[in-house]
């Protein structure tokens, strides 16, 4: 069976990086852009840096702001009514997962409006065109949703969220410039580095990894063990090398997908409001343990990127346990809670569980999971 592998046409990386945008925008003949971003970025004048480079250059646009941290389906449907009432005719994406998934449904509905109810997202649905022309332009280090074929919508009503797969959704440029990063606060710079390390080491040991996803997910893990301390404390080098770090991971996890510890997060989010960097690197460990009796051998590079110590020397079992170590250490050190106490309740953990097992992400697991013993690592964290 042939690997695919489906990455942005175009890219841009490094301080300045947002300077693309307009010049973008003009060549290819676009006269109105849909600003989609998040209300936070807005009131700490995170995204005017990109609104200053259109209205220097005189370029039309309107922003969409109506966007939850974890985009609901009202805030797509609202989305796509505003796109339309904009005349607007390309998408400029300005956030984390949370901007950048919600204008990838909203580019895919406009161009395929039999999927306006969005539920009909799920999964990987048939779609025919490609979105609208979108630039996206992350700014937080985790998600790697400007590079990745993926988007997840939270089903409110349903109180679950739900992941939709679809070449047709990536945007055509990314731009990843570590200066739109630089005001993140200590604690989201560590949960979305979280996220990026659990994407890359689940890409890693995923079902469907191949030798090109090998290849991003390890330089990933590199990057991001090697930078996520210095990002934290602010660090110009710090920003760079997860910038490039995180959106590496998803160069491998968009193509190859996911396990457990994502299907397991997900319900949290959905439920608790909890953030999705911080119920990842939560269950990270738990999902390494876990999955160590059908993976374990592929531990070791993963601790070799990391730079545990005398690694080479070690047997299979004690390289394992080196690995998971380093790996709570580094969300220790970034100050992530140790486990799930004061968020999980115990009446809830059926559903969860129902959640974690309907879960996209869940097929790409390297070890067959069951319920009860999804149920267990659930409670074993409480």
């Amino acid at each position: 069976m042939a690997d695919r592998i489906v990455l942005n046409p175009i890219s841009y990386h490094g301080h300045g990086a947002i300077e693309n945008i307009v010049p973008t925008l003009q060549a290819k003949g676009f006269k109105k852009a849909f600003v989609a971003t998040d209300p936070d970025l807005l009131r700490f004048g995170v995204s005017k840096k990109v609104t200053d480079l259109l209205d220097k250059a005189g370029f039309a646009y309107e922003v969409y702001s109506d966007i939850k941290p974890n985009p609901t389906i009202e805030n797509v449907q609202n989305g796509v009514a505003a796109f339309k009432a904009a005349g607007a005719d390309c998408i400029v994406a300005i956030g984390g997962g949370s901007a950048m998934d919600t204008s990838k449904a909203i580019g895919i509905i406009v161009e395929n409006p039999e999927f306006a109810d969005v539920r009909s997202l799920e999964g990987v649905a048939p779609t025919k065109k490609h979105a609208v022309f979108t630039i996206a332009v992350p700014t937080t280090a985790g998600t790697a949703a400007e590079v990745t074929i993926n988007y997840v919508i939270t089903d409110v009503e349903k109180k679950r969220k739900f992941v939709c797969v679809d070449v047709n959704d990536i945007p055509e440029i990314a731009v990843v410039d570590p200066d739109m990063m630089s005001t993140m606060p200590r604690g989201l710079t560590a949960a979305t580095g979280m996220d990026a390390l659990t994407h890359a080491i689940e890409g890693y040991i995923t079902k469907g990894h191949c030798a090109i996803s090998d290849m991003f997910h390890l330089e990933a893990i590199r990057l991001i063990a090697k930078n996520l301390r210095g990002a934290v404390e602010n660090t110009p080098e710090g920003r760079e090398g997860m910038a490039l770090g995180q959106y590496i991971a998803g160069m491998g996890f968009s193509n190859v997908g996911l396990g457990i510890v994502h299907s397991m997060a997900h319900g949290l989010s959905a439920l608790y409001d909890t953030p999705h960097g911080v119920a990842c690197a939560i269950l990270l460990p738990v999902g390494l343990e876990y999955n160590k009796c059908v993976a374990g051998e592929r531990y070791r590079a993963i601790g070799k990127a990391m730079e545990v110590p005398y690694i080479d020397s070690m047997n299979d079992e004690d390289a394992a346990a080196a690995t998971i170590a380093a790996v709570k250490k580094l969300s220790a050190d970034v100050g992530i809670p140790a486990n799930l106490k004061g968020i999980l309740k115990d009446e809830d953990v059926d559903f969860l569980t129902a959640s974690a097992m309907a879960d996209a992400c869940m097929p790409g697991n390297p070890r067959e999971a069951t319920s009860e013993e999804v149920a267990a690592l659930y409670r074993s964290q409480m």
